[in-house]
């Protein structure tokens, strides 16, 4: 240690002398930051270090909340969040500079580092760094969606999201799904059961969609709680675009197919729909063409019937999971146009059939109409939620 020398007057020597004192071993002795803090923190001339605080904490912290970052005696400047592998969680400085919260909440099983930029009331500038890990999940749920990624569908495809667990906080869930349309096109979620028995949630819009729009879900659920179907782990999103407007009407009456593209009948085609009196009618209202799966084997089996067929069948169009399509049928040919025989489906001829699977696209709504049927497509048998009245579909909302 340097000496030091200091010169005074004689009545203010002990004084002076107290203070050096006091100065010297300061200099000397260990005065350590914060806890997770940068000495930097601790301000000059008098000024109090920053105390900073992060929630959550400990290395088992509850996830699925965002996490908050807190000043005292001073503010924060800026907060930088980030996970094992680099990824930062966004968040904003309040204008007070007082706190900082996460746009997302803390995902399940990963550790995070927390640097906070601290400034004191002096004008100290200083670091502070944190760090904390979440417990994993005991269960992570997982979702199924329609339309896949850069589809081009038609004018009734709704999206569509089945999950692998059950959903109990169905609120919390619908609060991270965001639709995004090129043209501003407003919609709502409906929650039901799928065919499947799993739990599902399906948007549409009040009419038909717009040919040409954009549409984007961002179903933001990573770090989200399912309730005791699990955890979601990670985030989903898909874009499509609406394709030319189509409308396919069937008349079972009538026995009669007619294309519409643009409100204009492009093709009228004979059919035979599902045989009246019993379990093979076929469904009436709004189905949507699911997908165009090509030649398939179709058993009655799968579908209940009694008596039984067991069959390849070409240009087989999905239009609902209990198994009515649109496909070929050359073994009923004598009764396109006259009578409804199949076995529920709606049948025509080959060629027919041929070209019109080569004029449709998934999404495009088939609406039918007959006298005796075994009722209304039901939303979760398929797309059957144009069945509904706006009014019942918003309904179905959690959120409502």
């Amino acid at each position: 240690m340097h000496r030091i020398r200091v010169r005074v007057h004689a009545p203010a020597r002990s004084a002076v002398a107290a203070a050096l004192f006091a100065s010297l071993a300061a200099a000397c002795s260990a005065n350590p930051a914060p806890p997770e803090a940068d000495a930097g923190t601790a301000g000059k001339d008098g000024d109090r270090p920053v105390t900073v605080t992060v929630t959550p904490t400990g290395r088992q912290a509850a996830a699925g909340e965002p996490v908050k970052v807190t000043a005292a005696d001073g503010r924060l400047t800026s907060v930088t969040v980030t996970d094992a592998k680099g990824r930062q969680l966004a968040g904003k400085v309040a204008a007070d500079g007082r706190s900082w919260i996460s746009e997302r909440k803390a995902v399940p099983g990963t550790a995070y580092a927390v640097t906070a930029a601290t400034r004191t009331r002096g004008g100290t500038a200083g670091t502070s760094r944190a760090s904390f890990a979440t417990a994993p999940a005991d269960k992570v749920n997982k979702v199924d969606w329609r339309p896949g990624a850069g589809a081009t569908v038609g004018i009734a495809q709704p999206i569509s999201l089945v999950f692998d667990n059950p959903v109990e906080n169905r609120a919390e869930v619908e609060k991270q799904l965001k639709i995004t349309t090129s043209n501003g096109t407003g919609g709502s979620w409906g929650w039901m059961r799928d065919w499947s028995g799993k739990d599902r949630v399906d948007w549409r819009p009040e009419k038909y969609w717009k040919p040409g729009t954009k549409v984007t879900l961002d179903a933001r659920l990573n770090g989200t709680d399912s309730g005791d179907g699990g955890w979601f782990v990670r985030d989903y999103t898909t874009t499509f675009t609406i394709g030319v407007q189509q409308i396919v009407k069937v008349d079972l009456d009538s026995h009669q197919l007619t294309l519409l593209r643009d409100g204009r009948t492009v093709r009228r085609i004979p059919v035979s729909g599902g045989t009246p009196g019993g379990d093979k009618r076929s469904w009436r209202g709004t189905a949507v063409l699911m997908a165009k799966e090509g030649t398939i084997n179709m058993n009655s089996e799968t579908v209940g019937l009694g008596d039984a067929y067991d069959k390849m069948v070409d240009y087989s169009m999905r239009l609902t999971w209990s198994g009515m399509y649109a496909h070929a049928a050359p073994w009923n040919a004598r009764w396109f146009g006259n009578a409804n025989r199949s076995s529920g489906c709606i049948g025509m001829s080959n060629a027919d059939a041929a070209w019109f699977y080569s004029q449709v696209q998934a999404g495009d709504p088939f609406e039918i109409s007959g006298k005796d049927t075994k009722g209304v497509v039901a939303p979760a048998n398929g797309f059957g939620q144009w069945n509904l009245s706006w009014a019942d579909w918003q309904r179905r909302s959690a959120l409502r």
